[in-house]
């Protein structure tokens, strides 16, 4: 009957035994505010300014390559032949029947004009000087025919030699002499600019005034917030902004934005991926904290800020950008106040502390 009354009092007295719980000893830090310099990173392609595949313009076989694949090639230079022997022929021909269109004019206009001679003495009727004057018309149209002919043809013999249509680097060819290539289907090759070279990256569209502004700065020269990573490895030059698409991609809310860099030394590769650097420092003050201090909690972020009587308080922030070993603070602390760095793993809402080490803020 009084077994229970006695383990309450037996508990009560265990409790009053233990006291409070012990001071979870922590390192605290003092928030400041400064100028935080750090790199926006983006996913980046390298593309040519300048790209086109080569296709060719009439039916026939490769007769000749005047390069050697992945050469460096100017504007201009002959790259491939097709067989001419069948539009040489045509040209030939055209160029026949030109001729021949041209007699009949000559004719034409010499009859006509002794016509007209005779016409003067009355000597001719009438109607013969009409249709001495009608033959003229039609003989000059038909060599304008003829000539219209023969400058199609002579572009179609024109056809058969392909040549660079900008100075550039040529890839490999797809086609080796002797191939049966056809009009306006066949890939032959590929060529496209290398120096400088682009970069294409999507921005989010509430960078947009942002962007815009430092491409106005850019075209002042001041660019060297541009640069580009390959894994660890930092492309030794700068870039600069070279354009913004013309409109936003209503499916992902971004951007296309274009930065072009110099490749004296052909590193740059067009399909390349890479990480756009864009340096971001800011005019106003920041806080950053070191990230170690912060505690998350169903998605939200959370210190533990010194308040009276060594406890602490749990306080919610909204994250920034991680900088190295620290992270922004966009809400939630200002400077002065001093937070909990090491230990917060053990603490709770109106936990005793002991601060074991102070260390004074160094942001």
């Amino acid at each position: 009957m009084f077994v229970l009354p006695v383990l309450v009092i037996a508990c009560k007295e265990k409790q009053q035994t233990q006291g409070p719980p012990p001071a979870v000893a922590i390192t605290v830090d003092t928030v400041w505010d400064s100028h935080i310099t750090y790199h926006d990173e983006y996913p980046g392609t390298l593309v040519a300014l300048d790209q086109i595949e080569l296709r060719p313009q009439v039916t026939g076989y490769i007769t000749h390559i005047y390069f050697k694949d992945g050469q460096k090639v100017v504007k201009g230079q002959k790259l491939y032949s097709i067989d001419q022997n069948l539009y040489n022929a045509n040209y030939q021909q055209a160029v026949a029947n030109l001729q021949v269109q041209q007699s009949n004019l000559d004719k034409a206009q010499k009859d006509a004009d002794r016509y007209h001679e005779l016409e003067k003495h009355d000597a001719i009727a009438k109607q013969q000087v009409d249709y001495a004057e009608a033959a003229l018309q039609v003989a000059k149209k038909q060599v304008s025919a003829a000539q219209a002919n023969v400058d199609a043809v002579k572009t179609t013999l024109g056809f058969s030699l392909i040549n660079a249509p900008f100075s550039g680097t040529i890839g490999i060819s797809q086609v080796r002499v002797g191939t049966s290539v056809v009009a306006g289907q066949t890939v032959l090759n590929t060529v496209s600019t290398d120096n400088p070279m682009a970069v294409d990256f999507a921005v989010d569209q509430g960078e947009i005034y942002r962007f815009s502004k430092m491409m106005k700065e850019g075209l002042k020269g001041n660019d060297s917030t541009f640069t580009i990573a390959f894994g660890g490895e930092l492309y030794p030059q700068s870039g600069h902004i070279s354009l913004l698409d013309r409109a936003v991609d209503p499916q992902t809310g971004t951007i296309k934005t274009r930065l072009v860099f110099p490749n004296d030394k052909s590193v740059l590769k067009s399909g390349m991926s890479t990480t756009v650097r864009v340096l971001n420092n800011p005019s106003e003050m920041q806080v950053a904290i070191p990230y170690k201090s912060v505690t998350e909690l169903l998605g939200e972020y959370f210190v533990y800020v010194l308040g009276d009587s060594s406890k602490v308080t749990q306080r919610k922030v909204v994250l920034g950008r991680q900088v190295g070993g620290d992270v922004l603070i966009k809400d939630g602390l200002q400077k002065g106040d001093v937070i909990a760095v090491q230990g917060v793993q053990n603490l709770k809402e109106g936990s005793l502390i002991s601060i074991s080490k102070s260390n004074n803020n160094s942001h």
